[in-house]
Parts: C-alpha cells; sequence; structure tokens
C-alpha cells in the first residue's frame, strides 16, 4: 500500500482486532489485516504466552517509555495475545550500573503509570493474574551482568525488580565470554560467585549471548536449571550467536529452556526467511531434548526492526560486529507485527504439534522455569 508503512497498516488493524470477528466457519479476521483459524485464535487466547525477550519498545533514547502511552500502542500490546514480555537491552562498560538502575527505574515507572495495560512480575504467579486480567506482565531483564560489581549486588537488584540476566552479552567482562569474542576462555572464578548469588537470590540465569565455554561452564556451575532465553540453533544456520546441539543439550539436562528467535540471520542462511524457518528450530530443539525445553524468545518488539528510522537501523547495526551477518532485512516475513504468535501458532498446528505441546511452547515451558526459579 503506498504511502503507509507495514506497521501503520498493522497498528490501525490492531483497534480493530480486539473483538475477533468471525468471517467464516472457523476462521476469524483479526481486524483488516490477517485471517486465523479458530483453533489458533483459542490457543492463544487460553495460553499463558511468554516472550522471554521482548523489549516494549526498541529505542535507543527511551524517550517512548517517558511519553505517555498511545491508544494505539495499548491496543497493540492487548491484540497481541502475549502474557508475559521479557523487556531487556544489552548494557555494558564502566558505566554498567548507572545503565542499568536508569533502565530499571525509566521502563519500572513507565509500567506503573500504565498500570491499565502492563502489570509488573515478582513471581510466577504474577503471570497467572495478568492473564485473569487481560494485562501485559513485565518482567525485567538485562542482557548483561556487568551492572554485579560484587556478588552482594545480586540481591541489591533483586529488590530493584530485576528477574533475570545474562552473563555476557557479546564481549568479554569479568564473569566470561560473548559470542562474538575470538576467544572464549569460560567463566571465571568471578562468574562463579555471581552464579551462586544469583541462585540464592532466585534470579533467572539467562546465556544467550555468552560463547561456547562460558555457557557450558555456566550450566556445569548452577545447580539450578538455567535459561537461554533468546537463540536459535547453530546446526540450522552456523551463526555465531546460535547455540550448538551440545549445549541445547546441557541446558535441557539441567532441567531448563530455549527460546527460538525471530532474527533474520539468526533464523536461515539466506532468504526468503519466513516463520516456517523459524518453527524449524523449533521442531529441532523438539527432537534433540523435548518438547518440555523449546519456547519463545522473538528478540523483538512487537512491530520489529525494519520500521525503525533510517538513522536508529543505522546505529543498531553499527553495535554489532561483521561477524553477526545483518542482511538488508533484520526481521522475519510474517513475524513482523503485533499478532505473529498467532501466526507462529498456524505454523505449529500445520505441523501437527498437539494443543497441549503448542501451550508448552507459546509459554508453558517458560512459565515452569520460571515457577521454578523465583517461586510460585
Amino acid at each position: 500500500m503506498p504511502g503507509m508503512s507495514r506497521r501503520s497498516l498493522i497498528g490501525g488493524a490492531a483497534v480493530a482486532a480486539v473483538g475477533f470477528p468471525m468471517i467464516n466457519a472457523g476462521a476469524y479476521q483479526l481486524g483488516t489485516v490477517r485471517t486465523y483459524s479458530r483453533r489458533a485464535v483459542d490457543l492463544v487466547r487460553r495460553s499463558i504466552v511468554v516472550d522471554m525477550l521482548a523489549p516494549l519498545k526498541i529505542e535507543f533514547d527511551q524517550a517512548f517509555y517517558r511519553a505517555p502511552l498511545s491508544e494505539k500502542d495499548a491496543a497493540e500490546f492487548r491484540a497481541s495475545g502475549i502474557t508475559g514480555f521479557h523487556h531487556a537491552f544489552g548494557i555494558g562498560g564502566p558505566t554498567a550500573r548507572e545503565q542499568a538502575l536508569t533502565q530499571l527505574a525509566t521502563v519500572g515507572n513507565f509500567v506503573a503509570r500504565n498500570s491499565h495495560v502492563f502489570t509488573a512480575v515478582g513471581r510466577a504467579a504474577d503471570l497467572v493474574r495478568a492473564k485473569r486480567d487481560g494485562k501485559a506482565a513485565v518482567i525485567m531483564g538485562l542482557q548483561n551482568a556487568d551492572q554485579f560489581q560484587k556478588p552482594e549486588d545480586v540481591e541489591f537488584f533483586y529488590g530493584l525488580g530485576l528477574r533475570c540476566a545474562q552473563l555476557t552479552y557479546n564481549s568479554q567482562n569479568r564473569i566470561g565470554s560473548g559470542s562474538t569474542e575470538r576467544v572464549d576462555g569460560g567463566v571465571s572464578d568471578f562468574g562463579v560467585s555471581i552464579i551462586e548469588a544469583m541462585n540464592k537470590a532466585g534470579m533467572l540465569i539467562d546465556v544467550s549471548h555468552s560463547g561456547d565455554r562460558t555457557t557450558l561452564d555456566a550450566i556445569a556451575s548452577s545447580p539450578k536449571p538455567i535459561a537461554i532465553t533468546h537463540s536459535n540453533c547453530r546446526a540450522l544456520v552456523g551463526h555465531p550467536r546460535a547455540k550448538p546441539d551440545e549445549a541445547i543439550r546441557a541446558v535441557a539436562a539441567k532441567g531448563g529452556v530455549m527460546g527460538i528467535t525471530g532474527v533474520r540471520n539468526f533464523v536461515s542462511r539466506s532468504d526468503p526467511t519466513t516463520v516456517a524457518h523459524i518453527v524449524d528450530h523449533i521442531d529441532h530443539v523438539a527432537k534433540l531434548v523435548g518438547i518440555e525445553h523449546v519456547g519463545i524468545g522473538t528478540d523483538s518488539d512487537l512491530n520489529g526492526y525494519d520500521d525503525v528510522s533510517p538513522e536508529m537501523n543505522k546505529r543498531l547495526r553499527g553495535a554489532y560486529k561483521d561477524s553477526y551477518a545483518f542482511r538488508e532485512k533484520i526481521d522475519v516475513d510474517g513475524f513482523d507485527h503485533p499478532r505473529k504468535m498467532y501466526d507462529l501458532t498456524e505454523e505449529l498446528i500445520r505441523r501437527r504439534y498437539s494443543d497441549e505441546n503448542i501451550s508448552a511452547v507459546l509459554g508453558g515451558n517458560f512459565k515452569r522455569l520460571l515457577t521454578s526459579t523465583w517461586g510460585a
């Protein structure tokens, strides 16, 4: 449609989507854009859907979080079908602690000011309450652990609402190595102390961006299950940010869960790249270690990356090493709009997944892990 962005088109439809008008036997039209089967709509409606890496808005200057929430944005969150949003951005460097405090304060205030749409998460029961109340539950996370200058800092940040933290981002820190470092030295002695503190506090450990040896060391060092909240399978895509089968097996053996992302260059080696390719990764994990160890961590906001301004697109791409190998598009075709979970559900239905297994992938598996980590 000339002159109209994808976000404008989908966003306008989101307001009309609340009623789920039925247009033929067993099919529902959500707004004016997409039609979904009754089974898919019912599955999303009754499942606790958890996106284990879903910043509320991809934005560097955080202006979105300081402004009033628009009715259009509120409608998109309500129409998404997502119960839990793990909100986390990358931080790091000498000012990591200040960055972390600013993010927690800014987003926490945003959630509180918009309590008609959002609710904060402290325990797994908050996800159930959010589903009951028709709200979006926000899980506060950070994509690094540089904010922990000593083990006691873990309890401090837990008290501020932090419920999940990656041990590393892409680069080396005091804890271990990131996935794009030339050499991976594994988890340090300091890192072991942080892992112990996170287990004691009940904070979920995440190794999505960690290097291979650091990932395996972290799993071995933690007596409790940990997560790969947002990564894909290296056996299918060959990307350094994807996880090898050895790591997937190790996470599952401890009772952890791996979330599959929708970042294009992590999903397939070449174009076209569609929702079917995302489900190929779900298939791979399910066949490798069992359906109970796979979930979703889209690694994007509701509308994805490709509608951001040219300036922000340039800044975003410039923040990563060449090994990330971004292509012209970052989003996956058909997985770049607020109701993408319905598209994912339709593909799982096409592959003859049972209702029980679809609900597990959509959020049941991560809810189980979060319950065991935080308590009911």
